[in-house]
């Protein structure tokens, strides 16, 4: 499910340079609109609708609160995460009183902020049937895009962290999504994945062992083997010896 963002900072290298970081940490959201001041916001929350927004306080034209205070008349409060520079209940009082769901303290670290939003995308999906399915698949349509991602990216160093930013969702919740849809955990699905590919390089009967190993992401020729043996119940040398289309076009091992 794609969402829409609000980023409303009237420091242009914060708008900026937050958008920039969740653009590239995430495709979960199929927009993100930017707003310089109060107004602005309060306009793009009126025409678009977005889902969610980030929303610093203190702005020209209308402050933050005021946006939000005016967009909770309407019934038109998207999920929203304050960024103050004030460290001050009253602040933050007011602002969960008018509809936000979260207060964060300037500085703060784009990944703090990233955090903060695949929080709200998870709340977000929870508003939706939690058990939706790609249709005719039974799977999850979040591990769906987590597996169409592994599948492209298996060959890189993938971790369940910069996959879950991908699909927008923390680490944690794609790990039981995945225990749940695949009755395996993520390291054992990618594992299988890369296997797959693995097997098909043997099959060619070009490249060597080590070599497929770390075409495949496994930077160890021992525990590919281990883990190849683990997924099919033969070795490397076994499968190539059985399944190879083309014998002896190199000296393999």
């Amino acid at each position: 499910m794609s969402m829409k963002l609000l980023i409303a900072d009237d420091e242009d290298t914060i708008r900026n340079g937050i958008a920039k970081y969740i653009k590239l940490h995430t495709d979960r959201f199929s927009q993100i609109y930017l707003a310089e001041n109060g107004q602005q916001a309060l306009d793009i929350i009126l025409q678009y609708q977005p889902d969610m927004m980030l929303l610093d306080v203190q702005m020209p034209l209308k402050t933050g609160l005021e946006v939000l205070q005016e967009a909770q008349k309407l019934s038109l409060v998207p999920k929203t995460i304050i960024l103050s520079g004030y460290d001050d209940f009253e602040y933050a009082r007011k602002a969960l009183r008018y509809g936000a769901k979260d207060y964060l303290l300037k500085p703060c670290r784009s990944s703090e902020i990233l955090e903060a939003i695949n929080k709200l995308v998870q709340e977000q999906l929870g508003t939706k049937e939690d058990v939706e399915c790609e249709e005719g698949t039974g799977i999850h349509y979040i591990v769906s895009s987590a597996i169409e991602y592994m599948e492209e990216y298996y060959h890189k160093n993938l971790t369940l962290i910069e996959v879950s930013n991908k699909v927008g969702i923390t680490a944690g919740y794609l790990s039981t999504l995945f225990t749940q849809n695949m009755n395996c955990g993520f390291v054992e699905y990618l594992n299988k994945i890369r296997i797959k590919h693995a097997c098909s390089y043997l099959e060619q009967n070009y490249f060597k062992t080590y070599e497929i190993a770390y075409k495949v992401g496994f930077k160890d020729e021992k525990y590919f083997s281990k883990v190849f043996k683990k997924e099919t119940g033969i070795t490397p040398y076994e499968y190539r010896r059985d399944h190879s289309i083309g014998k002896n076009i190199r000296t393999h091992k």
